[in-house]
C-alpha cells in the first residue's frame, strides 16, 4: 500500500503562489497525503486562499527559523515520508510527489531525495543561473556531498526522529542534517524528474550581466531544460470588475455596458465578471446581461472626487468577505466598447509570464507630448523631432480598455504595482473612450460601419 506522505508547506505572505502551489499538490497522482501549513503570521490574503484547499492541520508560528518551522510541521503529522515544499514553489506536473516517493524507496539506505528546482519565466538572471547550473538533468546518488534542498524534498520520517532539523540555525538547515545522514552512513539522492518551479534561487547576488550570458549559454543548450516556469492562468480565480456609477446609456441601439460584458465573457481565463454600480436598475441591466452584481456602492464611493481605485479596493474587500479570493483583477472600465477579440487574454497571460505586478494596455504614441507644471510652463516628454521611425516611441496607458493586477495592491487602494508592464494595443479605434455625446457620436458611426 502507499505509505502516507505529510506536505509540509512553510508560508509567509505567498498569496501570489499559494493557490498554484496547493491546486498542483492536489492534483497529484500518489493520494494517500495530508498537507500541514506552517504559516508565519501572513499578514496578506495567503491563509484565507490556503482555506479554499482540504488541509489536514495550519501551524501559525510567530518567529520563523527554518528548521524549527519545520520540526513543527513535522510533528503535527503522522505521515510515514515527510516532504518539505515551499509556499512559492510549484509542482511541474502531477507525478512530482510519486516520483520522489519512487525515488526513495529504491533503497533503504536513501535518507531522503531532493528534487529538480526550475526558474520561472520571469525569474532574475541570477536565480535562473543558480537553479539550472544547480539543478541539473542526471539522476545521482550522494554518498560525501552533503547538499539537500528542503524546498523540494522527501525524508524518512523514522531518521527525522533521531535527528530533527536544527532548529536554532537561521539558514542550511537541510544541508546540516543531510551531514548527519551521511555521517550515519545513509545516502541522499536527487531526482531531477520530481521538479518545482520556483521563482527565486539558492543564491541571489551576483554581477547581472555575467549571470544573463550564463542564463541564456545554459537554456540555447539542447536538452538541457524545459522552458522556464510561468503561472497557469486556467489554474487561477481571475474576476473581472467593471466600474459603473449612475444609470446605464444606450450606444448603437444596446446599452454602453453590454460591450465590455461581452469582451469579458469571451476570457477563457475570467471566471467572474463582476459589475460594481451605485444604481440598482444598472445592477438588474448588468445581471441580465451574463455579470454578477452582489453588492450596491455605497453613496460615498459615488463622488466625483472618489477615485477608481477606492471603487476597486471596496469591491475586493467585499468579495474576500463573501469566501471568494481572486488570484488576479482585471479592471475593464465601460467607456472603451471597442476592445479587440483576446486582448484581455493577451494582457493576462504577459503579466503572469513575465512575472509583472500590474500590466496595462498602452498605445504608442511617435508625437509630440508635453506636460505642463504647476506654473504653467511645458515641459517635453519624448525625445525629440526626428523620423518617427527613428525615434523613442512614448506610451499612453489605456488603463480603463484593460489593467490586469494583483489583488494585494488593490487592497492598498493601488492599481498600479511596482513591476509594470504594458501591452501595446494595435487596434486604431481601441483607445476610443465615451465620456459624452461627441464621442458618442463618434463611436455610433464607427459601429455603423463596422456592422
Amino acid at each position: 500500500m502507499n505509505k502516507l506522505c505529510s506536505i509540509i508547506i512553510r508560508t509567509k505572505n505567498e498569496e501570489r503562489w499559494i493557490s498554484s502551489c496547493l491546486s498542483a499538490v492536489f492534483e497529484q497522482t500518489y493520494k494517500n497525503i495530508e498537507v500541514i501549513l506552517v504559516d508565519n503570521k501572513s499578514t496578506d490574503r495567503t491563509m484565507e486562499k490556503a482555506k479554499q484547499f482540504p488541509i489536514h492541520k495550519t501551524v501559525i508560528i510567530d518567529k520563523y527559523l527554518p528548521g524549527d518551522a519545520l520540526n513543527t510541521g513535522i510533528n503535527e503529522s503522522t505521515g510515514d515520508y515527510v516532504v518539505c515544499l515551499s509556499g512559492h514553489c510549484i509542482p511541474v506536473n502531477e507525478h512530482w510527489l510519486k516520483n520522489l516517493v519512487d525515488a526513495i524507496e529504491v533503497n533503504d539506505s536513501y535518507a531522503g531525495v531532493y528534487g529538480r528546482q526550475e526558474p520561472m519565466a520571469f525569474s532574475e538572471p541570477t536565480d535562473k543561473r543558480d537553479m539550472l547550473l544547480v539543478f541539473g538533468l542526471d539522476r545521482r546518488v550522494q554518498y560525501k556531498d552533503s547538499f539537500f534542498h528542503n524546498a523540494n524534498s522527501i525524508l524518512r520520517r523514522s531518521l527525522w526522529s533521531e535527528v530533527p532539523f536544527d532548529k536554532n540555525v537561521t539558514n542550511i538547515e537541510d544541508r546540516l542534517w543531510g551531514q548527519e545522514m551521511l555521517n550515519k552512513g545513509y545516502q541522499l539522492v536527487y531526482e531531477p524528474e520530481a521538479s518545482v518551479y520556483h521563482y527565486h534561487g539558492i543564491h541571489q547576488n551576483g554581477n547581472v550581466e555575467r549571470c544573463n550570458n550564463v542564463v541564456r549559454i545554459i537554456e540555447d543548450m539542447k536538452n538541457e531544460s524545459r522552458e522556464s516556469g510561468s503561472l497557469n492562468a486556467k489554474e487561477m480565480n481571475i474576476i473581472a470588475i467593471i466600474p459603473v456609477r449612475g444609470k446605464e446609456r444606450l450606444l448603437g441601439g444596446r446599452p454602453q455596458l453590454a460591450y465590455t460584458i461581452e469582451a469579458a465573457k469571451k476570457s477563457k481565463y475570467i471566471n467572474q465578471i463582476v459589475v460594481t454600480t451605485d444604481d440598482e436598475s444598472t445592477a438588474e441591466l448588468a445581471r441580465s446581461l451574463g455579470a454578477d452584481c452582489p453588492f450596491l456602492r455605497t453613496s460615498e464611493l459615488t463622488k466625483d472626487y472618489v477615485g477608481l481605485e477606492a471603487v476597486l479596493c471596496d469591491a475586493v474587500l467585499k468579495l474576500e468577505e463573501s469566501g471568494i479570493y481572486p488570484d488576479l483583477i482585471v479592471s475593464l472600465e465601460e467607456t472603451f466598447p471597442f476592445r479587440p477579440d483576446g486582448l484581455i487574454d493577451d494582457i493576462i497571460e504577459h503579466t503572469l509570464n513575465e512575472g509583472f505586478d500590474t500590466v496595462l494596455a498602452a498605445r504608442g504614441e511617435s508625437g509630440s507630448l508635453w506636460q505642463e507644471d504647476e506654473e504653467g510652463a511645458f515641459a517635453r516628454l519624448d525625445s525629440g523631432d526626428g523620423p518617427r521611425e527613428y525615434k523613442e516611441k512614448s506610451f499612453i496607458g489605456l488603463k480603463g480598455l484593460c489593467c490586469v493586477t494583483h489583488p494585494v495592491f488593490i487592497r492598498q487602494q493601488r492599481l498600479i504595482g511596482n513591476n509594470v508592464g504594458l501591452y501595446h494595443s494595435d487596434s486604431p479605434i481601441s483607445a476610443l473612450e465615451v465620456r459624452d455625446e461627441t464621442d458618442r457620436e463618434i463611436a455610433e458611426r464607427l459601429l455603423g460601419v463596422c456592422s
